[in-house]
């Protein structure tokens, strides 16, 4: 019993302590409380006076903003205001001034009416005839500017183009040497003795007519001595009677059986040396892949002549030039050989076949699978068609080189004096030319003018068309130079 007290009164005692404890940490506690309310209190006053002095401080900035932006708008509304003002100044001063100018527009047309009417009085001419009257004026002036202009550039393109021409014609007839054998219709065949003449007439003739009769040539035997002579246009048959007669008069057996034998032979050797000349031509040129055909055809050149100059060698000349001056331009050598080579192939069947050499050469070329640039140049050579390429143009101008070399052709006096009397007829066909004279063997022509009827600027288109007409109305070798010449004399007598 005495323990439970004691155990309850130290019991008690603790409870009491703890109370007081208790107490005194709820004091405590409370006195940290209100401590910590008044420094949250302070620090939330603190935080209030900053956000209140923050918000003044930026209502005072934005208010000097407003305000300065308001100032700037007051400046711009009065900027504008006068802007306004002045356009409106400007405005009526432009108006003023377009009613000043349609009223002196007005005066302007009327006086200018009054102008017109008093020059047509004091003239004589209405309006439009004046226009007329200035129009030919300018046209006149017009042809003479074009002329004078024509004349300048005619002259500085012939300065460069002749010079460099020349080079270039010098340098390719240089590269060239060609030998001229002046061809006739005729063959003299040498005998061993007079007494060969009378076995190749034969017995009444026999032998002499079935010589002719198989070779188609004439056999003339006169009292030249140890001479026969054949005649023939066709070179082909005369070379073929030739070599069969050599035949007969080595082998002496002479009767119309042997005859006929030697004319065959004859034929075959006159065929081989045919195809040989071809292939050496094509091969001098450095020509390959041409036909067969075309290799025949161009060894019987080697027996064709145009205005005495041998046709075969005419035209290996015509594509070694016409290959030089492609070198020398830089144009396609190759087709220029070909087409130079080939340019009178025509010239082989002429006399089989109907048409100019031209023509039939272009069929030929066709024929037997030619390049279009070719057959261009072929039909191109003589200027029946107009040159498209720089190959043609080279082909027509080695042609007439080669044809023009002194001493290449021979002409007719008949044919030549023609063609001197046309070439001053057709000079005396135009208006205004006094005296016209063919010189330097037909290679110039010679024009004086009437000056009073043609002036110093249209000199030039009259030798243009002088030029042109010859062109379409006159076959002729080389080229002819057109010289108009225009004097005007002053003469007067001292007494």
């Amino acid at each position: 019993m005495v323990g439970f007290y004691i155990r309850k009164t130290i019991g008690e005692r603790k409870i009491g302590n703890a109370e007081e404890l208790a107490k005194k940490i709820i004091e405590d506690a409370n006195r940290d409380a209100e401590t910590y309310k008044k420094e949250l209190l302070l620090e939330a006053k603190e935080e209030i006076h900053r956000i209140r002095t923050e918000n003044e401080r930026e209502n005072r900035e934005r208010r000097n903003e407003i305000q300065k932006l308001e100032r700037r708008l007051l400046n711009k509304e009065e900027f504008i205001d006068r802007k306004t003002e002045s356009l409106e100044r400007k405005e009526e001063a432009l108006n003023r001034k377009a009613k000043e100018l349609e009223q002196k527009e007005i005066l302007i047309d009327e006086l200018y009416n009054k102008q017109v009417e008093e020059l047509e009085r004091l003239s004589g001419l209405s309006s439009e005839e004046a226009k007329e009257l200035l129009l030919n004026d300018i046209k006149k002036e017009i042809a003479y500017e074009s002329a004078m202009y024509i004349k300048e550039a005619e002259y500085k393109a012939k300065e460069e183009s002749e010079k460099k021409a020349r080079e270039i014609i010098a340098c390719a007839i240089q590269k060239c040497a060609a030998d001229y054998v002046s061809e006739s219709t005729v063959t003299v065949v040498s005998l061993p003795n007079d007494e060969m003449k009378g076995r190749i007439i034969g017995r009444e003739g026999r032998n002499i007519r079935t010589l002719e009769t198989l070779t188609g040539v004439d056999l003339i035997i006169d009292d030249t001595p140890e001479a026969v002579v054949l005649s023939g246009f066709d070179p082909i048959r005369r070379e073929i009677a030739r070599i069969a007669l050599e035949k007969l008069i080595v082998d002496g057996r002479i009767h119309p059986a042997r005859i006929e034998e030697m004319v065959e032979k004859a034929k075959k050797e006159v065929d081989n040396i045919i195809r040989e000349e071809g292939e050496q031509a094509a091969f001098e040129i450095g020509i390959h892949g041409l036909h067969p055909e075309l290799i025949k055809l161009l060894g019987r050149l080697k027996y064709r002549t145009s205005y005495g100059q041998n046709v075969l060698r005419h035209s290996i000349e015509v594509a070694h030039i016409a290959g030089a001056m492609a070198a020398e331009l830089g144009a396609d050598i190759k087709v220029a050989k070909r087409a130079g080579l080939l340019h009178d192939i025509g010239k082989a069947v002429d006399h089989e076949i109907e048409g100019p050499h031209v023509d039939i050469g272009v069929d030929l070329a066709r024929k037997y699978r030619e390049s279009k640039e070719v057959v261009h140049c072929i039909a191109a050579h003589h200027g029946d068609i107009e040159p498209k390429t720089v190959e043609a143009v080279l082909v027509q101008a080695a042609d007439a080189i080669s044809a023009a070399r002194p001493g290449a052709r021979r002409e007719t006096l008949e044919a030549y004096i023609k063609r001197l009397e046309k070439l001053e007829e057709i000079a005396n066909s135009f208006d205004g030319i006094e005296k016209s004279y063919a010189i330097q063997a037909g290679r110039e022509l010679r024009i004086m003018v009437k000056p009073e009827d043609i002036s110093d600027d249209e000199i030039i288109l009259t030798a243009r068309e002088i030029a042109k007409k010859i062109e379409s109305e006159l076959d002729y070798p080389g080229q002819i130079k057109v010289n108009v010449i225009r004097e005007t004399r002053a003469i007067e007598y001292a007494k």
